[in-house]
């Protein structure tokens, strides 16, 4: 199924310069946005980049820590929509996060992991039920958004159904091998470390599953060199040098970053004429508060009402009148 995917077609990419140079584009956009409205406060890439590997752990802690417990693919299909968004978007132009937020409720949709949307902000303790309310208003109105820049491109192959297939293999075709299922904590691990990077970008799930399931392996000091032979070494040692690659942001870093993307959010939000409501005063624009929808509805049903009332009023006078002159007619 892969093979015949949108993913296959359009979310797997060459190099990861080819990645890089995307975003740097969605970074160029958006300081010219800035510069044609006479702003000069941007962030350099780098900052962007820390930013982007903060928010997605946070995601991440945030699907870990979910009650109930999150399916794998979901965690999965959410850290992946976050990464698709910031290919073409900045974080400049949209805070990741509400993108964070918006990216889990979503995945939770689309892979069927049925909560209902005041169980999921119910996720955010720190939150108080108003604070909560705000949150869902503005998830809910960014969702569109984020599916629209997917380009509706919703299904996501995660490498955790290869992983299962291989582990299956492995019990079958090597009886030699005492313990498959020793395997599976190292691979696990090694699939969560791949989410943060951009394997998912650059290879097929199986390709992740399997080179999961070698490294494992290899930690655990098995001899598998056939099941290496069969697939490419490019592979392998590609991803590994990705995750190898990967740091997690310092901290002083992020504090640095995050006050000058503030500052950012807070200067294009005084410049527009929109309300300035957001989670964590993150400066984007909200739904209206529910109770003023409720009003607003309520005012268009009872309008609605009287108008069918004054038509079966109308109607039922023609009908007495049209009754009327048939019997005098008779008589």
């Amino acid at each position: 199924m892969f093979h015949n995917s949108s993913q296959k077609k359009y979310w797997i990419f060459k190099s990861e310069d080819e990645l890089e140079h995307m975003r740097c584009k969605a970074n160029q956009k958006f300081r010219n946005k800035a510069l044609e409205s006479g702003k000069s406060m941007f962030l350099q890439r780098h900052e962007e980049d820390v930013l982007f590997r903060h928010y997605e752990r946070r995601l991440l802690e945030f699907c870990n820590a979910f009650k109930p417990t999150m399916p794998k693919s979901v965690v999965g299909t959410a850290l992946m929509y976050f990464r698709r968004f910031y290919l073409s978007n900045s974080v400049m132009e949209y805070h990741p996060r509400i993108i964070m937020l918006t990216c889990t409720y979503l995945a939770c949709k689309v892979d069927e992991f049925n909560v209902s949307c005041t169980q999921f902000v119910g996720n955010l303790v720190q939150e108080t039920p108003a604070g909560q309310e705000r949150v869902l208003e503005q998830i809910l109105e960014y969702e569109l958004l984020l599916i629209q820049q997917l380009n509706f491109h919703l299904v996501v192959h995660n490498p955790y159904r290869p992983m299962e297939g291989l582990l299956i293999d492995l019990k079958t075709r090597y009886p030699t091998l005492e313990s498959p299922e020793s395997l599976r904590k190292t691979a696990d691990d090694f699939l969560t470390q791949a989410a943060m990077t951009d394997a998912g970008l650059l290879f097929s799930p199986s390709q992740i599953a399997l080179t999961a399931i070698l490294n494992s392996a290899s930690r655990a000091g098995l001899n598998m060199e056939r099941m290496r032979f069969q697939t490419c070494c490019f592979v392998f040692s590609g991803m590994k040098t990705l995750l190898k690659k990967y740091e997690p942001p310092k901290l002083e870093e992020v504090n640095i970053s995050k006050q000058r993307l503030e500052r950012i959010h807070a200067e294009f939000a005084s410049s527009s004429n929109k309300r300035k409501r957001g989670y964590e005063e993150d400066g984007h624009v909200a739904k209206e508060p529910r109770l003023v929808e409720e009003v607003r509805q309520a005012n268009i049903i009872l309008s609605l009402t009287f108008v069918c009332c004054c038509c079966c009023l109308f109607f039922k006078q023609f009908f007495l009148n049209l009754d009327f002159c048939f019997i005098s007619g008779m008589d």
